[in-house]
């Protein structure tokens, strides 16, 4: 690194020691006036520590003069910038505080009876050795107070995703654990909140006003608070263990918002609920997200946002594999009995009139067929299917067996045989 205060002669230091006497109160009276985060009385730590930082800085600066040394160690200025951040004050701050004293230093260094004897040369030496020393300062500072604000932000991050995996916990933590963890980690319970199941879901989480995040394996989960809900009716289910949000009552702000914080990536979200619930939602948009990803929540969609409580069907199939499939086998079993292509055709038709909810005019527009023709396609399939189509559970079985198709959710092939 160039060492320019090496380029003013030695004796030059000598001579201007004495001349800057108070030069230390006055670089301090101009940093008081002129940041506003200084302008408090010199007493206490803050008072040594800021007067004690000038007069080492001058000190250092003047003892370098005419030497080819380096500045030395700079642990006292990183050390000065990791203070200067426990305190509270910002980098902005502490540059500005360095400028200010610069341009005071200068000012009297230039008035100097010695500077006015100076050749010019040496006078841009001096005035090149001050700029590059605090400027190697100023860096050491500026260093330490990354360093800070990089291991209080690793510290409060380790904090949230402490938070993060307490609120997902089954069976849920004693409220006054969670109110400890979650004041560790300097944030406040909402009254509702979310689970969002997101890759990143660190950097998703800085981009969401009062959500926390926690880069989960395999995925991350972030909490997001839930501000926009208006008149939210809060509903008690049997069973669930308290209260959660009625989701018709909420509005599409809040999710616009999440939508557009994504970046494109690919996310589920959970219920809204009250804290004491967080667990059911990070739960459920966990056990979305593996169907969100294979495609199969929004087949043929570019949605990337799913909310876990609009599938809950495929969730339930997806959560008994075994189940689904036998459920799916035994439904369309009479189907089975028919030559491939009057089985296809009777799969069809039976899911359209039962989308149609059993209207032959629904049915027959859905199809692109006559109305006639969907009566004579029913009343061969009544005769296969026996009295299921009459039967309200058998018919229900049958829909939700008509709802799985290849690649289900359930990974079943569920091709008709003949």
């Amino acid at each position: 690194m160039d060492r320019p205060w090496s380029r003013v002669p030695s004796w030059v230091g000598a001579a201007l020691r004495p001349e800057l006497a108070g030069t230390t109160d006055e670089i301090i009276a101009a940093v008081r006036a002129e940041v506003p985060d200084y302008a408090r009385p010199l007493t206490g730590r803050f008072g040594l520590r800021i007067t004690e930082g000038v007069s080492v800085a001058l000190g250092q600066f003047v003892d370098l003069l005419g030497r080819d040394e380096p500045l030395g160690d700079s642990r006292v200025y990183r050390a000065l910038g990791q203070l200067e951040h426990r305190e509270g004050r910002t980098l902005a701050a502490l540059q500005l505080a360095y400028q200010v004293g610069t341009r005071t230093m200068w000012r009297r260094l230039g008035g100097s009876t010695t500077a006015r004897q100076l050749p010019p040369e040496v006078i841009f030496s001096l005035a090149e050795a001050l700029f590059s020393y605090v400027e190697q300062i100023t860096a050491a500072s500026v260093a330490g107070w990354a360093a800070e604000e990089s291991s209080r932000a690793s510290s409060l991050q380790a904090r949230r995703h402490a938070l993060v995996e307490v609120l997902a916990r089954h069976p849920p933590a004693a409220p006054a654990e969670v109110d400890r963890v979650a004041a560790a980690a300097g944030w406040v319970l909402p009254a509702r909140l979310a689970a969002l199941v997101v890759e990143d879901a660190v950097a998703v989480a800085a981009r969401l006003p009062g959500a926390i995040a926690a880069d989960l394996d395999p995925v991350g989960v972030v909490i997001v608070t839930v501000t926009s809900i208006g008149a939210a009716r809060t509903n008690h289910v049997a069973g669930s263990g308290g209260a959660r949000i009625d989701p018709a009552s909420d509005n599409t702000a809040w999710l616009d918002r999440v939508r557009t914080r994504l970046g494109g990536r690919p996310a589920v979200l959970g219920p809204v609920v009250d804290p004491a619930q967080a667990h059911r939602s990070v739960a459920r948009a966990q056990a979305a997200w593996p169907l969100h990803v294979a495609g199969l929540l929004h087949p043929g969609s570019d949605e990337t946002l799913a909310r876990a409580d609009d599938h809950l069907l495929a969730l339930l199939l997806a959560a008994e594999p075994d189940l689904a499939a036998d459920l799916y086998e035994r439904a369309v079993a009479p189907l089975r009995t028919l030559p491939a292509g009057a089985a296809a055709r009777g799969e069809e038709t039976l899911r359209a009139w039962l989308d149609a909810h059993g209207d032959i005019t629904a049915t027959a527009a859905a199809l692109h067929v006559h109305p006639q023709t969907v009566r004579y396609r029913l009343a061969g399939l009544r005769d296969t299917f026996g009295g299921a189509l009459d039967d309200p559970a058998a018919r229900l079985e049958l829909a939700v067996a008509l709802r799985m198709s290849v690649d289900s959710c359930c990974g079943t092939d569920h091709t008709t045989e003949s």
